[in-house]
């Protein structure tokens, strides 16, 4: 699938061990800088593709300090600390400012591990919705274009039609995989785990300004059930907890179609009244 758009996009240069160079892709661009969750996976890629990497993603969580411009970034990967089983990351995504200046604008700390087979258990229950294939791809406009690299079929809380005011609750549920299908692995996982509109708009039909601060996903997969996974759809579940002066959060759940809970999410977005 090298050809793949969502491939292209997260396609890293190495340098330096543990330095990598990568550019912003014009198919994920949203309405100010890249989506999210593609400079999450640019992350993420530079811990996967680390020579000294041990075990799998357990556990991921980026900062997005600033907006990033289009053009060329650099990624450093370090592992702050290598245990017998686990493994701490720190990643920072920088790019040169008008002024020629280094600027972060984008932290992540990763946790990788060699899991052990042991007893497993699933606490939470998926959602009951129609299959996929009996739900119409949704129609909303697509104003931007990383929107037009996923086939999104709405189940429940869908975005408002009208921007009234008129209050409901945050939850969402959908189906959802990369458009073109592309097989699952950690990468696409983490950016699929950003797709969710945000819970403001559906809580107050209020078309206002946001930007995610701070998202961390943890992953209950591993690379063997992610291909057994392969092109199917995840089903999505989204809701927020709390609004408070100016930030409220998203809590999501990714399953697979077999019944697997994949990932879960929790963020925190900032919004402007």
């Amino acid at each position: 699938m090298a050809d793949h758009v969502f491939d292209e996009a997260i396609a890293l240069t190495a340098q330096t061990e543990g330095h990598y160079l990568g550019k912003t892709s014009p198919a994920y661009w949203n309405m100010v800088g890249p989506f999210g969750g593609i400079s999450a996976a640019q992350a993420l890629q530079a811990v996967l593709q680390h020579p000294k990497r041990l075990g799998e993603p357990v556990s991921f969580t980026a900062n997005f300090a600033a907006a990033l411009s289009e053009g060329p970034f650099r990624i450093e990967a370090r592992p702050v600390r290598t245990n017998r089983s686990t493994q701490h990351w720190l990643v920072l995504l920088s790019q040169s400012d008008p002024d020629g200046l280094d600027s972060v604008v984008l932290t992540a700390t990763v946790v990788t591990a060699v899991r052990r087979t042991t007893w497993s258990a699933i606490d939470a229950v998926m959602p009951e919705v129609p299959a996929p294939e009996t739900i119409a791809r949704g129609s909303l406009a697509r104003p931007v274009a990383w929107l037009q690299r996923y086939d999104i079929r709405p189940c429940a809380g869908v975005m408002p039609e009208h921007w009234d005011g008129t209050e409901a609750d945050s939850l969402t549920q959908l189906w959802m995989r990369d458009d073109p299908p592309r097989p699952l692995d950690f990468c696409s996982l983490l950016a699929l785990a950003d797709v969710f509109f945000p819970r403001v708009w559906r809580r107050r039909a209020r078309m206002t300004p946001v930007g995610t601060v701070s998202m961390t996903v943890y992953f209950h997969t591993g690379a063997a059930e992610l291909a057994a996974t392969d092109c199917d759809y995840l089903l999505g579940q989204a809701r927020a907890q709390s609004f408070f002066n100016g930030f409220f959060d998203q809590s999501a759940e990714l399953w697979n179609q077999a019944g697997q809970l994949l990932a879960t999410s929790h963020q925190i977005v900032y919004f402007k009244e």
